[in-house]
């Protein structure tokens, strides 16, 4: 779609609104307002006096115009949400289908009604403005509610002290075709391995010593990829060994590892993660159809995963998610629902299921329509609800499969401190290894950023690069 701004540049709201309205579509801005060309939209914004009157308009000649709040001024955050309203409004009637979150774009739905929460609106007001105001269907406000309020119940029990921990292992038996993670497939750098776990036990150790000079606490530990069970039994225990020597654990509340695949565990490693106080781990089968797990790479069955749940459980007495993925090719929806019933009746203690996010202009190729609706993920909701879990956090993402989310779920109230605080971003959240994003969240909203190499190529023996954000860390910390 060729889209124009006239009276404002506030590209990013606009072009993010058309694309989840329109995500098969590439949309171009135009350079001209004075001749537009094709099918077009314009978002304008114009003064009446003192107020501001954020507009859309189309190359039929229809037009909606809204008048923002009073005193409303130019520079305003708040008003890009209404030239997105404007917008949104002007092109709901030409879609198939209201999408079911409304005129939300961003990846944080949870995190806008927590901000209602903070500014002093109680829940069921909240929930009036997200339907109300943002277009939400009911199922989805009562979703981000539940969502939110578990958000605002880790931000309140934390202290000012507290941080949680990502440890990335960016390595993989194998890379999944529908993957967007930086991975490497060790069939062809598995000889990166052991120097990337050099360069990591230094930087551990750095941040160690920074914690310790900046009287800090860790909460929790994620320890993520790729898939951290790639590491061999005894690479598993010299990285869980310095993770314990070289940091103070004497306050964490939760140690995550992600088991992911089968075919890479065994019971001398989940017996070496128990024994250094890992108690949550993650066996993902990301569907339970064994022609849907070929066509996207992965190396074993659904039965494969059966066992490795089952050899987890008889291990020790872990907290288990298991992650699913609706919208893979060659799935369909009686295909996913069946993965769903059958992962519920395995009972881990979290279930998530994520909808498929797609790199712009690829199909999707789910079912018979290459659609993934909102009916099927609530089909797929009510079985996980139905099995006593409930919603914990959620995000969306950029090209997901119907526009719709990510929800992790929870039995007997085990959900994971880390996910949320890390999403929601409540509270600082260090990251290490390659590709790692530390984000320290301060209580003024504000957020600051330090970024590792992307890649395990560029991050090993970066020792100067680890040293630099070591010192940004710590100055970052001294702003709390």
């Amino acid at each position: 779609m060729i889209f124009y701004l006239e009276g404002h540049d506030r590209l990013n709201p606009v072009l993010q609104l058309l694309i989840c309205l329109y995500p098969d579509e590439e949309h171009t801005r135009g350079t001209d307002v004075t001749r537009p060309q094709g099918e077009y939209v314009v978002s304008s914004l114009a003064k009446d006096g003192a107020a501001l009157i954020a507009s859309a308009r189309d190359y039929t000649g229809t037009r909606v115009d809204l008048r923002c709040p009073d005193g409303m001024r130019e520079e305003d955050h708040e008003l890009s949400e209404w030239l997105r309203r404007a917008l949104f409004l002007l092109l709901r009637p030409r879609l198939p289908k209201a999408p079911d979150w409304g005129m939300l774009t961003g990846v944080k739905p949870s995190k806008l009604v927590l901000n209602m929460l903070n500014s002093g609106l109680t829940p069921a007001e909240a929930g009036e403005r997200l339907e109300r105001d943002f277009f939400v269907t009911p199922r989805r406000r009562e979703l981000c509610m539940k969502t939110a309020l578990v958000s605002q119940m880790y931000r309140d029990q934390r202290d000012s002290k507290d941080i949680e921990l990502y440890i990335g292992i960016p390595f993989c038996p194998a890379k999944c075709s529908y993957c967007s993670f930086v991975s490497n497939d060790v069939r062809s750098r598995g000889h990166l391995v052991e120097p990337y776990l050099e360069t990591l036990f230094y930087e551990i150790a750095g941040l160690g010593r920074v914690l310790r000079e900046t009287d800090r606490r860790i909460r929790t530990i994620y320890v993520g990829g790729g898939t951290p069970s790639i590491l061999s039994e005894d690479q598993l225990e010299r990285f869980l060994t310095r993770v314990e020597t070289d940091l103070d654990l004497s306050a964490l509340l939760e140690y995550t590892w992600e088991a992911g695949r089968p075919e890479t565990i065994t019971a001398d490693k989940l017996r070496i993660a128990y024994a250094h106080g890992v108690r949550r781990i993650s066996v993902n089968p990301q569907t339970m159809n064994d022609d849907v797990l070929r066509g996207v790479g992965r190396l074993h069955t659904a039965e494969d995963l059966v066992r490795c749940y089952e050899l987890a459980r008889a291990t020790a007495d872990f907290e288990i998610n298991m992650d699913l993925i609706a919208g893979l090719p060659g799935d369909d929806e009686q295909s996913l629902l069946s993965s769903v019933r059958r992962v519920a009746a395995l009972e881990p203690d979290n279930v998530t299921l994520h909808s498929l996010a797609l790199k712009k202009g690829a199909p999707l190729r789910f079912g018979g329509t290459g659609e993934l609706t909102a009916e099927t993920m609530d089909a797929c909701h009510d079985v996980i609800l139905g099995a006593g879990y409930e919603p914990y956090y959620l995000y969306r993402q950029k090209y997901s499969a119907g526009g719709l989310e990510n929800v992790g779920f929870a039995r007997d109230g085990k959900s994971c401190r880390y996910n949320v605080i890390m999403m929601e971003e409540t509270g600082h959240v260090a990251a290490l290894g390659s590709g790692g994003v530390t984000k320290l969240a301060y209580r003024d909203g504000s957020i600051t950023r330090i970024t590792n190499p992307k890649y395990p190529v560029d991050y090993i023996g970066r020792t100067d690069l680890i040293d630099r954000n070591l010192q940004r860390l710590t100055a970052a910390l001294g702003r709390d």
